[in-house]
């Protein structure tokens, strides 16, 4: 199953709210929390679980070098780290799927675009003026 990965996300983060992520994190410092916080904090789990899979697939290959030796020792060290990389790996797939969901779920709102001025209707004509009831003389 194919993941977006955390640089991804982030760009669509960035496209739905028309700002780069640092400054989308700058906002959101300042802000009640929100949907914004919410989608950055999703994508730093998710950056965080990809450089978790980094690091228990590094040791894990070192501990499989060629030419190195396998003995009991190293076994118990292979199996947490296959462990720990299964957890991660069932980490950033949760992420992913879940922040993915939500952004599907989102559409960025096109700024309102001003309406055509239409013209006022006429102002009233003032009333007539009282005419007096005296005659002039």
């Amino acid at each position: 199953m194919s993941h977006l990965t955390s640089i991804e996300i982030a760009g669509r983060i960035e496209d739905l709210y028309g700002a780069p992520l640092a400054e989308l994190e700058a906002h959101a410092q300042v802000q009640p929390p929100g949907m914004l916080s919410a989608l950055l904090g999703m994508h730093d789990d998710l950056a965080l679980a990809e450089r978790s899979i980094d690091v228990h697939r590094g040791q894990l290959a070192r501990l499989i070098h060629p030419g190195r030796q396998i003995g009991r020792h190293e076994v118990s060290h292979l199996l947490d780290g296959a462990r720990r990389l299964a957890e991660a790996v069932a980490v950033r797939d949760v992420q992913a799927k879940t922040v993915l969901a939500v952004l599907q779920s989102l559409a960025r709102v096109p700024a309102p675009t001003p309406s055509p001025a239409t013209p006022s209707p006429p102002l009233p004509a003032p009333p007539p003026l009282a005419q007096s009831t005296a005659h002039s003389r």
